[in-house]
């Protein structure tokens, strides 16, 4: 094999290796989420992450935007299921754009599921420290959302 074409298969690699690790980014986003582990979920922003949520709030840095779920959702751990799906991702070095859909489900009282609402995040992401980071993620709703009690 050539040098140029082990360059080609590492970039190769590496590629899927970034892949993959924004992949379980989006993964662990919705696990933390229905676990209530707010330290594990500000943890997958970048030290200037910044989340955007239109009505929902905002917040930067990853202590804000955990105090920021925690006080949204934190009521709810147990009741809702992230279904985090069609990730779409654009690598640049370092950097990657990405769009993933979202849907979430609610448990009833009598233990059946509701679908309470559908949208999507477009991210900037960054490799920070060697690790893939949501640098800012934009919240968007597709349809509306009934997470109020019902």
């Amino acid at each position: 094999m050539s040098s140029s074409e082990v360059a080609a298969l590492a970039a190769r690699l590496q590629r899927l290796e970034d892949l993959q690790a924004i992949h379980q980014l989006f993964v662990d986003y919705g696990r933390h989420l229905d676990q209530g582990d707010w330290a594990a979920y500000a943890a997958l922003f970048a030290d200037d992450g910044e989340v955007l949520l239109g009505p929902m709030g905002r917040a930067q840095g990853p202590e804000h935007i955990r105090a920021l779920m925690e006080g949204l959702l934190a009521d709810k751990v147990g009741e809702t299921i992230h279904i985090i799906s069609s990730p779409a991702v654009v690598l640049d070095g370092d950097t990657a754009t990405s769009e993933v859909m979202w849907t979430v489900l609610r448990r009833m009282e009598d233990g059946s599921p509701k679908l309470t609402a559908c949208g999507r995040h477009q991210d900037l992401l960054v490799r920070q420290r060697g690790v893939w980071k949501i640098r800012q993620r934009r919240g968007f709703i597709d349809l509306p959302s009934v997470l109020a009690p019902t």
